[in-house]
């Protein structure tokens, strides 16, 4: 069997942490940002972790 290879886009978008939670961009912070609040503002440019249905997909994707 082959090596499986990594997903290239989706490496490029998470990272996956040293406990093995997925970390992602949350959405919403690509414009249009003087019509939403300070605290959404705020909320949008952290980061948010994966749950655990998806952090499962990614890690296999990311092959780790």
């Amino acid at each position: 069997m082959p090596k499986q290879k990594t997903h290239k886009g989706l490496s490029k978008r998470v990272k996956v942490t040293a406990t093995g939670k997925v970390k992602s961009h949350r959405s919403g912070d690509g414009h249009l940002m003087s019509s939403k609040n300070a605290k959404r503002r705020r909320r949008v440019s952290s980061k948010t972790i994966m749950t655990n249905k998806m952090a499962n997909t990614a890690k296999i994707k990311l092959c780790k």
